[in-house]
């Protein structure tokens, strides 16, 4: 328990409770689901003294990650291209926010941050003006003109991302990096999924949290990073060490359900994809089945498998998911899933989360799969992330906050 614990309350959090208390808490433990069938600095405002202690100021420096290998650098780069979420996170964790030029889509899926941000004091996200470098239409593409018109520092993208869009190539993503800046990204971990054949002899995975701290070093944010990578550590012994026995675990179906078709993923495969539901150790609903991108089932199917827990991916951001409830509840078919009939269908997490995203996820994670251990997770229906009492929460909000600010 941290000094600023002892000062806010008198009573024990749930934090404190999981912590030194977690052997007291008795039986009925998924009664919930499965039992059912510093500084005043701002996050734009650097510490100048946050920095590799093996790199003097002025120095260049290198960081290094595939498929791009090695970027050296003079200073952390102020102007630099974005293509996913978790990038911009990162960015904004490190007190590069203001650096981020551009997403992926439609840049108001940067309101997917605003939705945990609004809990942290000091931090937030200027996303309405960036450059959206895909369309949304037709091809998967960014026009390579939308590259020069940016002329970034650097591109925080997956140069073999880029070279399988349509109309480039690995000749093309060279002639950026030579023009330009640059990348420095890694994709196919998001699954641990094959690369495009020309960067799949040297390609590399990583977690979610050692892509952070390749980011970081980028940013010359090290001590942020390992201050963040802390209270991660200690959420995770939290959950882990509260875990229920694997027989009293529900059984889970992550999804996206569109037009009466549900699209499923596994929970606790490899990737930072999973990195808010493979630290819980449910069951995972569909592992028995062979499932890829354009897996699908239809009603008849999910109620075959029937999970004890629905959670719909991107589902406190992008979908409706009270809609969705009411539309499954209304259905001949999908009122005679489990999940519905007990209450037990979620707004699931980003797969493309950075460090920030993943604290909130996990924590959101827990509650929906083992309240009765975690406590309840508050019935949402949409909007920014839900309040929780800070006796209820699994994280210090304000230790994060800090860090982010600067106050490390």
């Amino acid at each position: 328990m941290t000094d600023d614990d002892a000062n806010t309350t008198a009573a024990p959090t749930r934090r404190d409770y999981l912590k030194y208390g977690g052997a007291v808490i008795g039986g009925g433990l998924l009664a919930g689901c499965a039992g059912q069938s510093e500084s005043g600095a701002t996050p734009n405002e650097r510490d100048e003294n946050e920095t590799d202690t093996s790199t003097q100021e002025g120095e260049r420096y290198s960081v290094t990650m595939a498929p791009a290998g090695t970027v050296k650098l003079e200073e952390p780069p102020t102007s630099v291209m974005v293509y996913n979420l978790l990038y911009a996170d990162m960015a904004v964790a490190y007190g590069y926010g203001d650096a981020v030029n551009s997403l992926g889509f439609s840049t108001d899926v940067g309101s997917a941050l605003d939705a945990f941000y609004a809990h942290l004091d000091g931090v937030s996200f200027d996303y309405e003006s960036l450059t959206q470098l895909n369309t949304g239409s037709g091809n998967l593409t960014v026009d390579m003109e939308v590259f020069y018109e940016l002329d970034s520092d650097l591109h925080l993208v997956d140069p073999s991302l880029v070279a399988s869009f349509d109309g480039w190539s690995v000749d093309d993503v060279e002639e950026i990096t030579e023009n330009i800046a640059p990348f420095f990204g890694n994709n196919y971990s998001r699954r641990n999924a094959e690369p495009p054949k020309p960067y799949r002899d040297d390609y590399e995975y990583y977690t979610l949290w050692e892509i952070s701290e390749k980011v970081a070093k980028v940013f010359r944010a090290q001590q942020r990073y390992q201050a963040l990578a802390s209270i991660h550590d200690d959420l995770l012994a939290t959950i882990r060490s509260n875990h229920p026995p694997e027989g009293e675990r529900p059984t889970v179906g992550s999804v996206i359900y569109m037009d009466e078709t549900f699209y499923p993923a596994k929970i606790n495969t490899p990737g930072f994809a999973n990195a808010h539901t493979r630290p819980l150790g449910a069951t995972d609903a569909f592992a028995g089945g062979d499932i890829s991108y354009e897996s699908s089932y239809d009603f008849e199917t999910m109620v075959e498998i029937d999970p004890d827990v629905i959670l719909h991916r991107y589902g406190y951001s992008y979908y409706d998911v009270e809609s969705l409830r009411k539309e499954l509840s209304n259905h001949a078919v999908g009122q005679q899933l489990s999940a519905i009939r007990n209450g037990c269908v979620y707004a699931g997490g980003n797969p493309l989360q950075g460090p920030v995203m993943n604290l909130f996820q996990l924590e959101m994670t827990a509650k929906q799969l083992y309240p009765d251990i975690f406590g309840d997770w508050p019935t949402y229906t949409g909007g920014s992330y839900p309040e929780i009492a800070e006796s209820e929460q699994l994280f210090d909000r304000q230790r994060v906050a800090n860090v982010i600010n600067g106050g490390i």
